[in-house]
């Protein structure tokens, strides 16, 4: 594609450390250019639509208070929405890992003899790599929402939750398709992409009998699902196929049907900055002779139950799903979402995706932030992101303290060597006076130091730093009360 040269693969076991990834981005005029421009958008429209409610901060208290009693209460409505589920003619799956939740899935296409499926989108099946599975046993998933399709023909990665093409214009989307669907003199007009990407799926929605889902919300008191999406694709998926396969985090089940009343809005103005999603589904169980006559759920855990054992992080498990996070992050808005390498970015998947690797991957996503709030200002169920990032940074400085491996580091020798000059104010002075002297060497005339060698470097890489002053605050301190200047 053109204006773009990175292609990552969202899986944070192979991806580079934040710092190392988000050079590229930051490389990408175009990309930035895209992201910012979308997130302008969004965050207009938003701000409207949340202006016109004023009781805005007391629906923010209610979705936070569901989803915290949801998630007090886990187990109990889990098994509510298995039993009510299952009464209604669906079947209900639980999986442990990822691997499970793609052999669950997996069994269940072998015995519908599929070779295809449609999928209505959903992050679920993305964060535990579906579609390369089911490519690699012999089977075909077709994206249906806009914006998928887009980054599937294109060979992209998701870099947004709610709009997962946000770093891609329109004439990179006519670029895509036009070489994909093999179409000549396509415009780049809106209309004429959106009834391209119709074209091209009408086919599918009817000839393939097969349909993968995720889930907004699980309704624990009627064993429902309720999906939302702005392109009536998932209608179709849902309404169509005889076989509907809904993959979802134990994490989206809200006790009563009632409490979509309050999520339905909190989400839509969050997200997308509407009042409502132009399409709400719901739906239970099987009904003969319309829909899908064979329904199952897979109720995936892959490490949020060791989330929810967790004081502190088990509020990340609240998370809807909006990205007001992300819209409103001064670091996402630089790097968009590819630098975090993981299917969820922003601040949202610097405190989630961690967690989800149970620590053992993407340590360096919760210094990708710089702590302003601003993202649990936004939130619409209040997770307070700041104090779970500091906690996980606690527990990253916590598994690296005492490795032998780490002792000749150079960020851990410097840490040391700071701690013993900050604790005595005569080291302090030298420090001080030692490193005027030294980084003379490397301020440019302007008075700016442009490029530092060794570990500095990673900081003049992307931004530059001031000389340090001819005097120190101290000297200009003891001067002022000596009666000087």
């Amino acid at each position: 594609m053109s204006g773009t040269s990175y292609h990552p693969v969202l899986d944070p076991a192979l991806a580079p450390p934040f710092p190392k990834a988000v050079l590229p981005v930051l490389r990408n005029p175009q990309l930035r250019k895209n992201v910012a421009h979308a997130i302008d958008v969004i965050q207009a429209k938003r701000a409207r639509l949340v202006a016109e409610k004023v009781d805005w901060q007391e629906l923010r208290s209610a979705g936070a208070a569901i989803r915290e009693h949801s998630l007090a209460h886990l187990g109990a409505y889990l098994e509510q929405f298995e039993a009510r589920c299952t009464a209604a003619g669906g079947t209900v799956h639980w999986a442990a890992d990822a691997d499970e939740a793609r052999r669950i899935i997996l069994e269940i296409l072998r015995q519908e003899n599929a070779s295809e499926v449609i999928k209505i989108k959903t992050m679920t099946s993305a964060e535990i790599q579906l579609n390369p599975f089911l490519e690699a046993a012999g089977i075909k998933a077709y994206e249906t929402d806009l914006a998928e399709i887009i980054l599937q023909l294109g060979h992209e990665e998701p870099s947004h939750i709610v709009v997962p093409a946000l770093h891609v214009n329109r004439s990179q989307v006519r670029e895509i398709f036009a070489q994909s669907m093999g179409i000549k003199d396509l415009s780049d007009d809106p209309k004429a992409l959106t009834a391209a990407a119709r074209n091209y799926l009408r086919q599918k929605f009817l000839t393939v009998p097969t349909a993968i889902s995720g889930a907004n919300f699980l309704v624990a008191e009627t064993g429902s699902v309720a999906i939302v999406e702005s392109e009536g694709n998932g209608r179709m998926c849902l309404t169509l196929p005889n076989t509907m396969i809904t993959l979802a985090g134990i994490e989206k089940v809200i006790p009563r049907f009632q409490d979509l009343e309050v999520m339905l809005q909190v989400l839509a103005r969050s997200a997308t900055g509407e009042r409502m999603n132009p399409y709400t589904s719901v739906w239970s169980g099987v009904t003969p002779g319309d829909g899908p006559q064979r329904f199952h759920v897979v109720l995936l855990d892959n490490g949020r139950s060791k989330i929810l054992a967790k004081n502190t992080e088990r509020q990340t498990l609240r998370c809807i799903r909006c990205a007001a996070c992300m819209n409103s992050c001064p670091v996402y808005r630089q790097t968009g979402g590819h630098a975090y390498g993981s299917v969820y970015p922003g601040p949202i998947g610097a405190i989630l995706t961690p967690q989800l690797m149970q620590m053992n991957y993407a340590q360096s996503l919760p210094y990708a932030s710089s702590l302003c709030g601003a993202c649990y200002e936004v939130c619409p169920v209040k997770i307070n992101i700041p104090e779970v990032l500091l906690e996980l940074r606690s527990q990253v400085v916590n598994q690296e303290r005492g490795k032998a491996a780490k002792f000749f580091d150079p960020m851990y020798l410097g840490l040391r060597a700071a701690n013993l000059i900050f604790s005595r104010a005569w080291l302090f002075h030298a420090a001080q006076y030692l490193g005027r002297v030294g980084l003379k060497l490397f301020t440019g005339k302007d008075g700016w130091i442009h490029r530092l060698p060794s570990i500095g470097g990673e900081w003049t890489q992307t931004r530059d730093l001031r000389g340090l002053p001819k005097q120190p605050f101290h000297s200009w301190w003891a001067a002022r009360q000596k009666g000087g200047r």
